[in-house]
């Protein structure tokens, strides 16, 4: 990614682009605008006139136009995977499998907006048994959302789809490691509207993101690292702007002694490596029964025979796509081996200027940072442990919370319970980025708030009660007519209701 100055403007002015390149090979692949604040502003200007028109659709016309653009999606998945491929250097299977996942999250919102978020009735209570009570919930008007590289359609679409079904406008700001994948989106969509702006891209380096921040949006979701999040955090209460952060993680992958070992160390070697690692609900920890310790090591190192990184079609690892993040590897690797842990598979020779190889470590000290920090590489802690408390405590003993995985036959629900985090999979590998209906997101230091499901759709509205007076009520207590007689009624009655059998002594 290279920042340089162009005359593009009608004026002849100089303008700012930067340049995406394949991180596999370092080929050019596009070159985009660097939009200023200005430019930002504008963007959100036409996004909020789009949203007069966009927001009062009714829930099924919206559907119709979103349930258009999954299809033309679906039917244009080869060119985006392709862009997703050369943009971020992963396989274009792996780019085509979060698109497919990203389709279906579009239709999900589409079809369920109007029954999540459209007026329904509750009950209003004794005290207030003559008024109808009823909630739905109203779109904001303009959400922006800064979304990552390392699933540059899934992750954003995560946010994008859900705050369109919701009635929104959305400015989407795409890393600069994937703009072409982000320019693609809106313009499929556009195409989809007519013309009109309700989703824009905005593409840039940090200024930009930081530019979008302080705009006059309604909301924004993020997507990154936690050190970004809190800047973001920052610039955005300048204007009080509520966010949603998902900021990574440092997920821990728990096997049970009765596990079924094979496809346990099939999982956990797929969540660890595929994206080349850079899957902030990736494997990075695992907690093996000491038991079955050896066994998984054997099964999960024969799997791993012929597993590479590589830019040829037989490898079905990718490059590593943020080059600073090859140091970031280098030194968790170092660390933990200085500290004693033992090199099962690669180890920081595995480490190159574009490609890291799988890695393997075993018997890996709590306090290297292999353990305690985001590592998004290539590479699998995995320590032997006495039973399912001592693996709960250890996954638990981290300022993360995003995912995870338990592998039991018998105890695996739970020990899913006693995890903290937002998501955990019993006998699956991050099976639950796949289910639509299923909130996505994480507590502690991997963020706050959620996006997919029925709160995900909630995420990016606000909610609008409305009460309705059906008759006069017997007691009427708004009034500077209440009396002592009504009042004692009124004490009466609240005693009745909530004083309850016990009492303190």
């Amino acid at each position: 990614m290279t920042a340089t100055l162009e005359n593009t403007t009608t004026n002849d002015a100089p303008r700012a682009t930067f340049d995406s390149f394949n991180p596999a090979n370092g080929d050019l692949v596009g070159t985009h605008p660097i939009a200023s604040g200005a430019e930002v502003d504008a963007a959100v200007a036409r996004a909020r006139e789009a949203a007069d028109w966009w927001g009062n659709l009714s829930f099924d016309e919206r559907a119709d136009f979103l349930l258009t653009w999954r299809s033309v999606i679906t039917r244009r998945i080869a060119q985006l995977a392709d862009l997703a491929h050369r943009e971020t250097g992963k396989p274009h299977s792996d780019a085509q499998l979060e698109i497919v996942l990203a389709i279906d999250h579009v239709a999900w919102a589409a079809k369920h907006a109007k029954k999540v978020l459209g007026p329904h009735r509750v009950s209003a209570g004794l005290l207030m048994a003559n008024q109808a009570a009823t909630v739905e919930y109203r779109q904001l008007g303009v959400v922006g959302v800064i979304g990552p590289w390392n699933y540059p359609v899934f992750t954003p679409m995560g946010s994008i789809a859900y705050a369109l079904a919701a009635g929104n406008t959305v400015v989407f700001k795409p890393s600069e490691y994937t703009p072409g994948v982000g320019q693609w989106l809106a313009d499929t969509f556009t195409e989809v509207v007519k013309g009109r702006p309700v989703l824009q891209v905005v593409t840039g380096l940090g200024e930009t993101g930081n530019a979008l921040c302080t705009a006059a949006i309604d909301k924004l979701a993020f997507t990154g690292s936690g050190r970004t999040g809190k800047k973001v955090m920052a610039a955005c209460a300048e204007n009080l702007t509520p966010v949603i952060i998902e900021a990574g993680g440092k997920d821990s992958f728990i096997v049970d002694e009765d596990a079924d070992i094979a496809k346990a160390a099939e999982a956990a070697l797929w969540g660890g490596m595929s994206n080349a690692g850079q899957t902030c609900i990736g494997t990075e920890r695992v907690y093996v029964h000491e038991r079955v310790f050896d066994q998984f090591m054997s099964e999960i190192l024969d799997q791993a025979k012929g597993l590479r990184a590589g830019a040829d079609a037989g490898a079905k690892i990718g490059p590593i796509t943020m080059p600073s993040q090859l140091d970031v590897i280098r030194s968790h690797v170092e660390d933990a081996v200085a500290k004693g842990a033992h090199v099962a598979l690669g180890g920081p020779d595995a480490i190159g200027e574009r490609f890291v190889q799988p890695t393997i470590l075993t018997h890996v000290p709590e306090d290297s940072t292999e353990m305690t920090e985001e590592t998004f590489g290539p590479t699998l802690a995995v320590n032997p442990v006495k039973d399912m408390d001592e693996a709960i405590r250890l996954t638990n003993a981290t300022s993360y919370g995003l995912a995870g995985a338990v592998f039991s036959k018998k105890r695996g629900l739970e020990v899913a319970k006693q995890i903290r985090s937002g998501m955990t999979s019993v006998n699956s590998i991050i099976a639950f980025a796949g289910v639509p209906s299923l909130p996505f997101g994480g507590v502690g230091q991997s963020g706050f708030g959620r996006i997919h499901g029925p709160e995900g759709l909630k995420e990016f509205t606000y909610a609008k009660s409305i009460t309705r007076q059906r008759f006069n009520p017997p007691m009427l207590l708004t009034s500077f007519a209440r009396d002592a007689k009504t009042d004692g009624k009124v004490a009466q009655l609240i005693t009745l209701l909530h004083g309850g059998k016990k009492t303190l002594r």
